[in-house]
């Protein structure tokens, strides 16, 4: 524990097989008090490497609800192990878990409510491989985000981020969407509550292995994005619901 507080780390699985095991080797367990794993009913042997890993807490979906499900899942059994601290780590190695201490300290010592480790902080997204397709309209999203909703965020799609507990106790992520669009909500939550986001660089890797969404996928996303900023904004500004 840090200053006496729980910190659980949480891992959204699907097809992580090849990758678990060099993300579970890294992570800092002398901080770290529960590591949670669930598995959004993948086709290849992850459920079996986390338990051979001895993993405590394993789940698994038994059909496949979707990326913003599983987070669900995740948090809400970080909430029953009296979490104080959640970090949410993909387990595809796309994101170091070596950074897991320095995240976990920014909320131990109440300088931020959450902490989002951005790629873009740094030069370090086209070198480690960012699609230069995704990089662009990370900026643009990010930008017209920043815009509407009165912030200063480097990004917003990052998927390795941290919680303290009363964030997680205070909005209302049960009714988010089960897809990817579900980060980019809950992070307007957060803020919409006016919760501190600190950043964090972060080095990035994306290699077959890695989990990403494909174009098509992407252009959803990002329309679901632009859809949540504005709500934001109408909220903030003129308190339509």
């Amino acid at each position: 524990m840090i200053y006496g507080q729980k910190i659980v780390v949480v891992m959204p699985a699907y097809n992580a097989e090849m990758t678990l095991e060099k993300v579970y080797n890294e992570i800092p367990f002398d901080i770290v008090d529960d590591l949670i794993l669930v598995d959004d009913c993948s086709k290849d042997h992850t459920v079996e490497l986390a338990r051979k890993l001895k993993i405590h807490h394993v789940l698994k979906h038994d059909i496949n609800k979707g990326y913003g499900a599983n987070q669900k899942s995740c948090y809400k059994k970080a909430l029953e192990l009296s979490a104080d601290i959640v970090i949410m780590l993909h387990p595809d190695y796309q994101y170091t878990p070596k950074l897991i201490v320095s995240i976990a300290y920014m909320i131990a010592n109440e300088v931020y409510d959450a902490v989002i480790a951005s790629r873009i902080l740094g030069k370090g997204a086209i070198k480690g491989g960012m699609p230069i397709y995704k990089y662009f309209s990370n900026r643009v999203l990010t930008f017209t985000q920043n815009l509407l909703m009165s912030q200063k965020l480097s990004e917003y799609h990052t998927g390795y981020r941290a919680f303290s507990a009363r964030v997680l106790n205070a909005i209302d992520f049960e009714n988010n969407s089960d897809d990817f669009i579900f980060d980019n909500q809950m992070l307007a939550q957060i803020l919409y509550n006016d919760f501190t986001v600190g950043e964090i660089s972060c080095p990035t890797k994306y290699f077959k292995e890695a989990s990403s969404i494909n174009f098509k996928r992407s252009v959803t996303y990002g329309l679901g994005v632009l859809n949540v900023s504005f709500q934001y904004f109408l909220r903030k500004r003129f308190h339509i619901k």
